[in-house]
């Protein structure tokens, strides 16, 4: 199986009049989905975030768990945080991950909004990934701005679960998304 990657993307992104907008980074997306990311064998978690001030207090979360103090507290994090990268912009991923693999990812989107084309299901995607490497994309706030439909290859479906709802955490759909993938 080829390398898999995931990007969570905070711009840009849209809120819930769907403006265009930067979106902050949350501790527990640092930590959940670096978790999540190490668990199921994620080669890059690349956080994206165009904001100096905003990466350096992620290296600040970060610096706190790898450092004395929170590995005492929690080994597991300092392991967990090994796949996570942070970057300012996605021509950065896609920048590493290409001088990485020596080829060129798919790039894979997802939203909670049925998207009308580039749709790929789950068991094409693992088919791809046997000769492929993949960036799987998620959108904060109120998902990926429709700019990302010119930058992205496919879309997976949703996630539906049994009630009209619809508006998952990131980190509950990373999970998700992941154990439907590679789970057993």
């Amino acid at each position: 199986m080829k390398n898999f990657y995931i990007a969570l993307i905070h711009y840009p992104v849209v809120d819930r009049r769907g403006d265009e907008v930067v979106s902050s980074v949350t501790n527990l997306d640092l930590h959940d989905l670096a978790r999540s990311s190490r668990t199921y064998g994620v080669k890059g978690y690349y956080v994206v975030h165009p904001s100096p001030d905003q990466q350096a207090l992620n290296r600040r979360i970060i610096k706190h768990w790898e450092g004395s103090y929170g590995t005492q507290m929690n080994p597991t994090r300092k392991e967990a945080f090994s796949c996570l990268r942070l970057v300012s912009f996605w021509k950065d991923v896609i920048e590493e991950v290409t001088r990485e693999e020596g080829e060129s990812p798919l790039v894979v989107g997802t939203s909670a909004k049925p998207v009308p084309t580039k749709k790929l299901d789950l068991e094409g995607l693992k088919g791809i990934l046997q000769s492929r490497s993949v960036i799987l994309v998620f959108g904060t706030a109120y998902g990926l701005s429709p700019l990302w439909q010119e930058r992205l290859d496919a879309f997976l479906p949703p996630i539906y679960g049994p009630s009209a709802y619809n508006h998952l955490s990131v980190r509950s759909a990373v999970a998700i998304y992941l154990d439907r993938i590679f789970g057993h």
